[in-house]
C-alpha cells in the first residue's frame, strides 16, 4: 500500500485450509466491513439519502467516486494451507490525485473521523462478517447483503478482462462472486475479474 499521513492501511491475516476460490470471497467480507465501519463512522455516510456502495470486485464508492479499495494476496507455499491478507484502504484524510477515476474523501465530505476511529470501526465490523462467512459456508448470506449495498444493479457495465471487453447490464454476483452480465442477446456471462465501469463510460465501445 502507498498512502498519505491520516488515511487508514489495514490488514486482516489468516492461514485457511480451503481452495482458492473459496478464500477469494473473503473480499466480499472487507466489502461489506468497510460499508458498515464507514456508516459507524463517518456522519455523512449515515444519511438515508448518502450512502457508501461497494462496487464489485473490490471497492467501495459513494457519489460515483472511490473512497476505499480491497486487495487479497495468498501464498499457497505450505501444501494443503492458504494464507491470505486481507488489505483495505480507506482515503480518510485525503485522496490520491491524478488518477484516471475520480476518488473521494472523508475529511473532503466534512467528516472529521480520525483512521484511528474508522480502525475501531473496522475490526468490530470485520470480526461479525468474518464469522458469518464461517469458511465460506456463509457466502450465501453475504452475498445477498453485499447485493443489497451495490452499485450499479440493473445498469449497463463495461469489463476489461485484460483487453477483452465485456457489455451488457449488471444483473448479479452468482454463488461463485462472480459478476453477471445479461448481454444485448440476452445471455447470461459471469465474469470471475476485471475493470469494471458503471454508466455513461460502459456504453462506450472500443
Amino acid at each position: 500500500w502507498s498512502t498519505g499521513r491520516g488515511n487508514l492501511a489495514a490488514s486482516f491475516g489468516v492461514t485457511l485450509a480451503l481452495p482458492p476460490a473459496t478464500a477469494a470471497t473473503l473480499g466480499f467480507v472487507a466489502g461489506l466491513a468497510l460499508e458498515q465501519a464507514l456508516r459507524a463512522a463517518a456522519p455523512s455516510l449515515s444519511t438515508p439519502t448518502t450512502r457508501a456502495e461497494l462496487k464489485w470486485p473490490n471497492d467501495v464508492i459513494v457519489d460515483g467516486a472511490k473512497l476505499a479499495g480491497i486487495l487479497l494476496e495468498a501464498d499457497a507455499s505450505v501444501p494443503g494451507r492458504l494464507s491470505v491478507a486481507v488489505g483495505m484502504g480507506v482515503n480518510v484524510a485525503a485522496a490520491p490525485e491524478g488518477l484516471p477515476y475520480p476518488a473521494a474523501s472523508l475529511a473532503a465530505r466534512g467528516d472529521a473521523t480520525s483512521a484511528e476511529q474508522l480502525f475501531t470501526a473496522l475490526t468490530d465490523a470485520f470480526a461479525s462478517w468474518f464469522h458469518i462467512w464461517d469458511d465460506g459456508r456463509g457466502f450465501p448470506a453475504l452475498r445477498k447483503a453485499w447485493m443489497a449495498r451495490a452499485a450499479g444493479v440493473g445498469r449497463p457495465a463495461r469489463v476489461d478482462v485484460g483487453g477483452r471487453v465485456l457489455s451488457g447490464l449488471f444483473e448479479k454476483i452468482d454463488d461463485e462472486g462472480r459478476l453477471v452480465l445479461r448481454g444485448d442477446d440476452g445471455a447470461p456471462v459471469a465474469v470471475a475479474a476485471g475493470d469494471v465501469h458503471f454508466g455513461t463510460v460502459a456504453t462506450v465501445r472500443e
